[in-house]
């Protein structure tokens, strides 16, 4: 397994090369002259010259691009355009409220998840597999943006139960997450539901589970023991493509609570067109994706033996 991990970081390499090319071309090619974004339409020539050399913008695109290259590899992404801030410093100070909040609701979630399903697949084709089905199906047809308005309207204005909007470091800031957090858990019970109780399904079907029920097994113990255990490696690889959202947090709920978290950063970073910010933030994204699928990898073999990571 060790010769595994190793040849697929360096599989990584090429990958994340061509996520900084396309990235910078985006930025700094197709996206036009940064400079009028930030000065905007009726700057001067003077302005834009001057800020393009303050920036570095008028230095060679290749000079540019090898310059990225090495901010990235010394984990060093510059300052922001916006706040003049070290974005290295901004990504550890957004880390923090970002899990904060997606860590607990991740793991609350999952776990809701898993039960419901197994209730729903217990009870297949009766009426609370019906009725949960039904309310999953509901759940994912409203937006998020639903939740929060409502959520913020009647829980926190009308009823004053939670905050409107706020963080703080600690327990104190727990009443500020409990009703993000519900809203993350709810937007993403339906499609959980839905997707493991098909792979949970999908498996009491297979020899393993009719020997199990012919030798007199009881249903919940077969449900426990044998199905959800082959079923998990689907559901583990659902949850690992969900990990790298965990560091990158939610934009729209980070952004209407006052989180400051990288969701939040990430949004102001596109309204004021801080593009070292944004590319940072993609840069970090895409490699938590493939840790994330490396990461999965692993875990196929540690549910499954039979699986050989070659």
């Amino acid at each position: 397994m060790a010769a595994y991990i190793v040849r697929r970081m360096f599989y990584m390499i090429p990958l994340l090369l061509g996520v900084t090319a396309v990235v910078f071309l985006l930025f700094n090619v197709v996206g036009g002259n940064p400079a009028y974004q930030i000065l905007g339409k009726n700057a001067s020539q003077e302005e834009v010259r001057q800020l393009e050399h303050q920036l570095g913008l008028d230095r060679p695109l290749v000079v540019q691009y090898f310059d990225y290259l090495r901010q990235l590899v010394c984990f060093d992404f510059g300052r922001s355009w916006a706040t003049k801030q070290k974005i290295s410093t901004m990504i550890r100070e957004g880390l923090v409220p970002s899990l904060s909040l997606t860590v607990p609701s991740f793991v609350i979630g999952s776990i809701l998840s898993v039960l419901l399903s197994l209730v729903v697949a217990f009870y297949r084709n009766r009426l609370w597999d019906r009725i949960i089905v039904i309310l999953c199906v509901m759940g994912m047809s409203i937006s998020i943006l639903v939740y929060i308005i409502a959520g913020q309207y009647y829980l926190s204005f009308a009823f004053g139960l939670f905050p409107i909007s706020g963080w703080e470091p600690g327990l104190k800031g727990i009443p500020f997450l409990v009703l993000p957090a519900g809203i993350w858990i709810i937007v993403g019970l339906g499609s959980d539901v839905r997707f493991y109780r098909t792979v949970i399904l999908d498996q009491t079907g297979k020899e393993y589970v009719l020997t199990a029920r012919a030798k007199g097994v009881s249903e919940r113990l077969v449900m426990l023991k044998h199905v959800l255990k082959n079923a998990m490696i689907p559901i583990v690889a659902s949850m690992t493509m969900a990990l790298p959202f965990l560091f990158t947090g939610s934009l729209l709920l980070e952004s209407f609570f006052g989180i400051p978290g990288l969701g939040n950063m990430s949004i102001n970073a596109i309204n004021a067109s801080d593009f070292p910010v944004i590319k940072a933030v993609t840069f970090f994204g895409a490699f938590l994706y493939m840790a994330a699928n490396l990461l999965g990898d692993i875990l196929y073999r540690l549910f499954d033996p039979r699986i050989r990571l070659e």
